[in-house]
């Protein structure tokens, strides 16, 4: 994610962002249904990790997380979870090859550019190891617009979003649908896909 203007409302409203999703993370069925999809002891990604809950989740679930955000804000608050590694880094930073049991990419992909989505994807994709679980949510739509607040989005379609994941090298699975109110305070869809690498 490199919009300044995204950023910049992140900063802003971290402590804000926490309380919103603090409480969702904690009861989420695709967190659960993520962690006990990986090996025990296993490696995570957690790629745009905002405030940290669902790394703490994984890591107090026995996970070696690494967590990811643009933000440094939001590592901050992320780095308070002592079982988790947090650091400054964005989307287009990832590399390696082999590393992670599983990558959980939960509403943050959808402030990366469109036309940056299949790089992006096929880097996580290099980054997991063989039969990996990755999680992917977005909303749904066909644009590219800012919120209410400024923050830049990338909508996409489910269609989209399985294309995207297959030419990456994905196998999808599991499909999760839903409508909840963000910080914007406005209502969207999402999507929320499971894979294999």
């Amino acid at each position: 994610m490199s919009d300044p203007e995204t950023l910049s409302v992140y900063a802003a409203q971290s402590a804000q962002y926490a309380s919103l999703t603090d409480a969702v993370l904690t009861n989420d069925p695709m967190l659960a249904d993520f962690i006990t999809s990986l090996p025990e002891g296993g490696s995570a990604l957690d790629l745009g990790c905002g405030p940290g809950a669902a790394a703490a989740a994984m890591a107090e679930a026995g996970l070696k997380v690494h967590a990811t955000d643009a933000v440094p804000e939001m590592i901050v608050l992320a780095s308070r979870h002592p079982l988790v590694k947090a650091e400054v880094r964005s989307f287009d930073q990832i590399s390696g090859a082999g590393i992670y049991d599983g990558v959980w990419a939960n509403f943050s992909l959808l402030h990366a550019d469109r036309d940056a989505l299949p790089t992006i994807l096929k880097a996580l994709h290099t980054a997991m190891k063989p039969n990996g679980r990755f999680h992917i949510a977005m909303k749904l739509g066909s644009e590219t617009k800012r919120d209410a607040i400024g923050r830049q989005y990338t909508y996409v379609t489910e269609t989209e979003l399985r294309s995207l994941l297959s030419n990456a090298g994905f196998t999808v699975g599991k499909k999760h649908t839903g409508r909840d109110k963000g910080l914007d305070g406005t209502y969207a869809d999402w999507i929320a896909l499971a894979a294999d690498a």
